[in-house]
């Protein structure tokens, strides 16, 4: 197997620059390519064990471009650590918009991958481009209200008291407030679950960039955010992999609604959210991923 050829690379995304790995397959047929974009969720970089999907799919023949949301890993933005919806699905657009003009790359078979919140923003961009040739959601956010149920109802409250105050200050030019992403049981964080702070950091082991804050002001937009309401709308071919049991992103909301896709294929994985990322997990999903793009958007 000739491995996959790595670069740095970086794209202006609104007010900054998103950095970027992009992949190349090791031979070139001078032929143009299917490409997949990817990226990762609730305070994910791509340091966080998107490589080994990356590297797989580029194996197999894709153009991957593996991104930074703004305000997180090696991307631009401030305060750092900012989960911003509008921004992030804005620097989704822009990524697609970078892949479809780059040399060797079939604009018209583009994929959307993406994980945990990463995987609601392909739901989303599944639904609003037309143009995308297909979508693999990875144990994806889908609604708001029902993660926050997920999380005990002391912590929600504490958690949205600490968000209003640093929204706060955020408009009287205070420095942000941080909470923990995954924290333990009890603790004030985005993800309190048994599993959350061992996943969060079995994730973040290598990565030099992991950081596990979020600014406090993040949990509004994560609230509100409902990606699984649009799946109506996708039309084009999508791949849900679900966790069971999963304590971040409930599977039985995100089954009915991405039931709703015209064209879905939902597969179910008996291991919890942060498990899919590694070991016969991550074999098991990443072949089912290849099998998908094989039938929907082969490598000619």
């Amino acid at each position: 197997m000739i491995l996959p050829v790595r670069s740095d690379t970086s794209f202006r995304s609104g007010d900054g620059t998103c950095a970027a790995w992009l992949y190349r397959p090791g031979t070139d047929d001078g032929g143009r390519r299917p490409a997949v974009v990817l990226a990762h969720g609730l305070g994910g970089t791509r340091q966080m064990r998107l490589a080994a999907y990356a590297e797989r799919f580029s194996a197999a023949g894709y153009v991957c471009l593996v991104l930074d949301h703004r305000h997180f890993g090696a991307s631009s933005g401030e305060p750092r650590q900012l989960l911003s919806v509008r921004r992030q699905l804005e620097d989704w657009r822009a990524a697609i918009a970078h892949v479809r003009g780059l040399e060797g790359v079939d604009p018209d078979r583009v994929v959307a991958w993406g994980t945990s919140f990463g995987g609601g923003h392909a739901l989303t961009l599944a639904a609003e481009d037309r143009r995308l040739a297909a979508a693999i959601a990875q144990c994806p956010f889908t609604d708001g209200v029902a993660s926050a149920l997920a999380v005990p109802p002391l912590t929600s409250v504490r958690l949205t008291a600490v968000a209003l105050r640093d929204r706060a200050g955020a408009l009287a030019g205070r420095p942000p407030v941080y909470r923990p992403a995954a924290g333990e049981p009890g603790r004030t964080a985005f993800m309190t679950a048994h599993d959350a702070l061992p996943g969060m950091t079995a994730l973040g082991r290598g990565a030099d960039d992991f950081d596990n804050r979020l600014t406090a002001r993040s949990a509004l937009d994560v609230l509100r955010y409902a990606p699984g309401r649009r799946a109506s709308r996708i039309g084009c071919p999508l791949f849900v992999a679900l966790c069971e049991p999963d304590t971040v992103a409930p599977s039985a909301r995100a089954r009915r609604q991405v039931s709703r896709a015209p064209r879905v294929e939902v597969r179910t994985y008996p291991v919890g959210h942060f498990a899919i990322y590694l070991g016969e997990a991550f074999e098991a999903a990443m072949a089912d991923y290849l099998d998908f793009l094989a039938r929907h958007v082969p490598v000619r």
